[in-house]
């Protein structure tokens, strides 16, 4: 697999990373695939691994935990999430960050990670909302230089809410985070307007996460298709946002060169970006290790196709249902 460097941070990443919500906040996981999965990806170069302290309340970080202690050797890197303290996701215009992000909670969520993952150190600590009105907020600058002047994280990076990478611009020029990870995909590509080339700028680390839109961009979904009770996707798609999708999505498949699957494709296109540093598709089984990995190891998309996708942009904005 191709590697990049992540920012300023200096790690050499494969280019196709691992999330791991789907492994605790969606239906149909299963811990023994699961782990298989995770034993593969590492076993094709897979280094760089995205959990969050909100998967399943740490389960998703102690099934990262195990997986770090299988592979001892140093070379995976972990980065996981502070959930906001009012569970509040988004985050709001207006919200306080003493309401979200006070150091006291800072610091108690970073030491239940460093519990879950069984480790000394964070490799990437990540804030899991953000407003960039608290940019300059000595609060949370105070408490993040404390861990990692302590060594219990060794860089900090912040995960912009869904539509707004905007959100973060003036944050970033405080020079205190490492790394953004942000939706980017054929659909959502408006990271590109203002976001990576400040990223570029500042040699800030750019995670690409929601590579295929929730699964709209796998075009496998359709106007009838559901999930389980309590499987956080019935929320998001509403009937509303999955007519739209889907429609969207189909209009993609007569772009598909022959060989290659819409996933593949999608995937390839984010991979033709240099801003982005990796991606971070979510993973719970075998067969999608191999196909997503495996994207990497392919030629270039023809620029014809990644032009053509390009005219597929889809500009949205923050609704109930986003989330």
């Amino acid at each position: 697999m191709n590697d990049r460097e992540l920012g300023r941070t200096g790690w050499r990443v494969g280019e196709c990373g691992y999330g791991m919500w789907g492994m605790a906040g969606w239906t149909g996981s299963n811990d023994v695939e699961s782990m298989k999965s995770l034993d593969l990806a590492v076993e094709l170069g897979c280094n760089f691994f995205d959990t969050a302290y909100a998967y399943g309340e740490g389960y998703s970080e102690r099934l990262l935990g195990q997986l770090l202690r299988r592979h001892p050797d140093g070379k995976l890197h972990a980065a996981t999430k502070i959930p906001p303290k009012n569970l509040g996701w988004p985050s709001k215009r207006g919200a306080r960050l003493e309401d979200v992000f006070p150091p006291d909670h800072i610091r108690q969520m970073t030491e239940k990670s460093l519990e879950n993952l069984g480790v000394e150190s964070v490799d990437l600590q990540q804030f899991h909302v953000w407003e960039d009105s608290w940019a300059h907020d000595e609060r949370w600058q105070r408490a993040v230089e404390d861990l990692k002047r302590e060594g219990l994280i060794r860089a900090v990076g912040i995960s912009v809410n869904r539509w707004e990478p905007w959100n973060v611009l003036e944050t970033l020029r405080t020079g205190l985070i490492d790394t953004v990870q942000v939706i980017y995909n054929v659909f959502d590509q408006s990271a590109e307007d203002e976001l990576f080339p400040l990223c570029q700028e500042l040699n800030v680390g750019v995670i690409a996460r929601v590579p295929f839109d929730e699964g709209t961009l796998t075009g496998t979904l359709t106007r009838d298709s559901r999930w389980p009770s309590g499987d956080w996707r019935n929320t998001y798609f509403v009937a509303e946002n999955l007519a739209a999708s889907v429609e969207r999505a189909d209009r993609l498949k007569p772009l598909v060169p022959s060989g290659m699957t819409m996933p593949e494709m999608v995937l390839r296109w984010i991979f033709a970006n240099d801003a982005v540093s990796v991606v971070i598709p979510g993973m719970r089984k075998e067969e999608h290790v191999r196909k997503n990995i495996g994207a990497s190891d392919r030629q270039p998309l023809p620029s014809r196709v990644i032009q053509e996708l390009r005219n597929h942009r889809w500009n949205r904005t923050p609704t109930t249902w986003s989330q």
